[in-house]
């Protein structure tokens, strides 16, 4: 018998070596490949984010417009997934769509069975456009509404909200969204993540590593908090509440208030801090603040009473309901974005590749445990 302790949930473990992201929690800070948060929300784009997390430094010119062209040239999908996504059933969940879309995406690869790293690269920038496009296609086939074809002259995000809404969007709402794509973009060894090392690590493919990521993003541990904080806000408005006496209340009772505190930082995640400026300026330009002001009094209380932060999952539901996103749809958008990450995770983690087997501490019956016959029991 072993006497070692178990860390629950691997708090604190280090689990693989990697070069892609950094948090320093006590100290609030998140960088890519070095370079912090905040200058890449204030001076980047989602583009050129992606490109700095596959391939170690930020691009050239040159570089990013040949990422640009082929991440354009990637916006397709297979006439057969489409055809998957209108015969699904229409009470499936977004998230079930996407894991089962992406899932279905291998068998129209080219490279699917082929693990090397140019290989990977290029996996990535069609999965990369490929998610948007099955996030953006579903929300329209599932209301209605003819799909939108993409359109080479807008950016990545600027082709989310183009393809979703059928509208072109304002220079604020694309410029708000390519940020949050940016800030969602990566978050080190989180569970999705880990899960598509995981994965990766047996020489499956990037495509199942994708698709567990996914299933791991589903789970209400990991995604879906924003969900859950713009339900509270609903909730609010329906009832004509205080939603500082609504949230006392929910305390009170027991329940949990979404969107504050985080595993890793002890003081503001610091992708936070833009979010919350980012819902500001959508509310006041769409002539309707009711979603920040409501959360920005939230926010305080929880400061004050409870002495916890807001997260990243709290300003951004206020953010993306101002976009004109349903709230089914934030969960597989956190996946638009964080397929950055996670293609960046998959060519390291193949690069340099180890199985991935942990052990587990046995707390069961002390060995050798007896047999007894069947008649005996």
């Amino acid at each position: 018998m072993t006497t070692a302790v178990a860390a629950r949930g691997l708090e604190g473990i280090v689990a693989a070596n990697s070069g892609i992201c950094w948090i320093d929690g006590d100290a609030g800070v998140l960088a890519y490949r070095g370079i912090d948060i905040h200058e890449l929300a204030q001076r980047s784009s989602f583009e050129e984010t992606a490109y700095l997390l596959w391939f170690g430094a930020l691009p050239t010119v040159a570089q990013l417009a040949d990422f640009r062209k082929n991440l354009a040239a990637a916006r397709t999908l297979p006439p057969e997934v489409l055809r998957l996504l209108e015969s699904l059933p229409k009470n499936g969940t977004p998230m079930e769509v996407l894991r089962t879309a992406v899932s279905a995406l291998s068998f129209y690869d080219a490279d699917e069975k082929n693990n090397d790293h140019d290989a990977n690269v290029r996996k990535s920038y069609r999965l990369t456009a490929q998610i948007a496009l099955i996030v953006a296609c579903y929300d329209r086939i599932r209301k209605g509404k003819p799909v939108v074809a993409a359109d080479p002259t807008l950016s990545h995000a600027g082709n989310f909200l183009w393809m979703l809404t059928g509208e072109k969007p304002s220079p604020t709402a694309e410029k708000a969204f390519d940020t949050a794509l940016i800030l969602h973009a990566d978050h080190e060894l989180n569970a999705s993540t880990f899960a598509a090392r995981v994965i990766a690590a047996t020489l499956s493919d990037a495509h199942s590593a994708v698709t567990g990521a996914i299933g791991a993003l589903k789970g209400p541990l990991h995604g879906g908090a924003n969900e859950a904080v713009m339900r509270i806000l609903f909730a609010i408005d329906k009832a004509g509440a205080d939603p500082v006496e609504y949230v006392r209340q929910m305390l009170a009772d027991k329940k949990k208030v979404s969107g504050f505190g985080h595993r890793v930082y002890h003081t503001e995640d610091p992708r936070a801090t833009h979010l919350r400026r980012m819902s500001e300026d959508l509310c006041k330009a769409s002539g309707n603040s009711k979603w920040f002001e409501m959360s920005r009094k939230i926010e305080v209380y929880i400061k004050e009473e409870k002495k916890l932060n807001a997260n990243v999952d709290f300003y951004s539901a206020s953010m993306y309901t101002t976009l004109g996103i349903d709230v089914d749809l934030f969960t597989p958008i956190f996946a638009v974005s964080r397929i950055a990450g996670w293609a960046a995770h998959i060519i390291e983690q193949l690069d340099d590749n180890r199985l991935i087997r942990p052990r587990a501490e046995y707390i069961g019956p002390e060995y050798p445990a007896p047999y007894t016959p069947i008649e005996q029991r």
